[in-house]
């Protein structure tokens, strides 16, 4: 998600308070919300997906390896 679109939820969430929003407006704010949440999930997993952990026995492991890299969504 850019900029825009975070800019857009911000901006349609100041009007939901001032003076409330249309259907149209509601359901675009819905979907600009999944499509933040899903980005932020995204991003978590890959970052997740390159860290390196150390066993109790000295192994180092990469999480994404151990746990399976997820390439569709």
């Amino acid at each position: 998600m850019n900029q825009q679109g975070i800019d857009r939820i911000n901006e349609l969430y100041r009007k939901s308070k001032a003076e409330g929003l249309t259907e149209t407006e509601r359901k675009e704010q819905a979907l600009l919300r999944q499509e933040f949440v899903a980005n932020v999930r995204k991003n978590l997993k890959a970052q997740l997906d390159h860290i390196d952990m150390v066993d109790e026995d000295g192994a180092v492991y990469n999480l994404g390896e151990r746990h399976g890299r997820e390439t569709a969504n």
